[in-house]
């Protein structure tokens, strides 16, 4: 039997709390929403749990606070099959989100609390997690320090991780060079480099940027996305990277691994809440077949 690819997720764990309304409102308006809900997320557990449902092995590194909040986010992790013994407590409150949902679409605003507790000195006493793994996903709801003492770590120990530059801002050189891929959406790119098709050039095959129902392009080209009705975009991010990370970690060249993430990241958008429509790798491969690709 073929051995499950182990990835640990480093990032961020947060409760997501999801208003739908017909249309934003503008300053100083109340509006009338239609729905709101909570749903585990924050870009790490999300990844995680999109991994696991995929099939890996995934261990979680990260940070709650001592509140419901942090009870819930581990015990949904703990229900998926995620590994949450490196996940953290502390006494500060456990992040949250807060989503606008408008016509399928979302606007995030971002409360780190605990997850701004995962600190470069969590990560030292977390290095026999990384080194164990086929490969690490990170993102940018963490200090940007701790991103650059796992990029360090990795490249020590020869150890790949995808860096999904999300919230977007700009980084240090070292924490982009160091990265085995790197997988901004189209506005993040913008702020991490001057000129997008200069970068795809000089990041050959390491570089992926996500373009939403145009695809992806990468140094090889462009490779386009699935047909799928939006319901919610909140965590079709966190998916396809969760599905990168699954295919290269089995050993599938990056088109590949792009043509899979882009099938999963599809049948997430179709479910509201971030993690409630992530698919499984049956899923994915039934979906593919169906819409005439090789899930091979």
């Amino acid at each position: 039997m073929r051995k499950k690819p182990k990835i640990t997720v480093i990032g961020s764990l947060n409760m997501d709390l999801t208003a739908t309304s017909a249309k934003r409102p503008a300053a100083g308006e109340t509006i009338l929403g239609e729905r709101f809900d909570t749903f585990p997320g924050g870009k790490g557990a999300n990844q995680a749990v999109a991994a696991a449902r995929l099939g890996a092995d995934v261990s979680m590194i990260g940070m709650v606070g001592q509140d419901a909040f942090g009870d819930e986010l581990v015990r949904v992790l703990e229900q998926e099959g995620v590994r949450t013994d490196h996940i953290g407590r502390v006494d500060t409150s456990t992040g949250v989100a807060v989503i606008q949902v408008v016509g399928g679409d979302n606007s995030i605003t971002v409360i780190p609390g605990a997850n701004f507790q995962l600190t470069p000195a969590s990560i030292k006493e977390k290095k026999d997690v990384i080194e164990a793994s086929d490969i690490i996903l990170i993102q940018l709801e963490i200090p940007i320090e701790t991103v650059a003492a796992v990029a360090a770590y990795c490249q020590e120990v020869n150890v790949p991780y995808i860096l999904n530059p999300a919230p977007a801002q700009a980084l240090p050189t070292a924490i982009i060079q160091q990265a085995s891929y790197i997988t901004p959406n189209e506005s993040e790119a913008a702020v991490l480099f001057e000129d997008t098709n200069e970068a795809l050039r000089e990041f050959a095959d390491k570089l992926v940027i996500t373009k939403g129902e145009e695809g992806i392009i990468y140094s090889g080209g462009t490779i386009a996305a699935f047909p799928a009705q939006a319901v919610d975009t909140t965590g079709a991010g966190d998916t396809f990277n969760a599905a990168l990370a699954v295919r290269l970690a089995s050993c599938s060249q990056l088109a590949d691994a792009c043509r899979y993430a882009n099938a999963a990241a599809a049948l997430q958008i179709g479910s509201p809440g971030a993690q409630a429509g992530m698919p499984t790798h049956q899923d994915v491969t039934t979906f593919m077949r169906q819409n005439g690709e090789n899930p091979l």
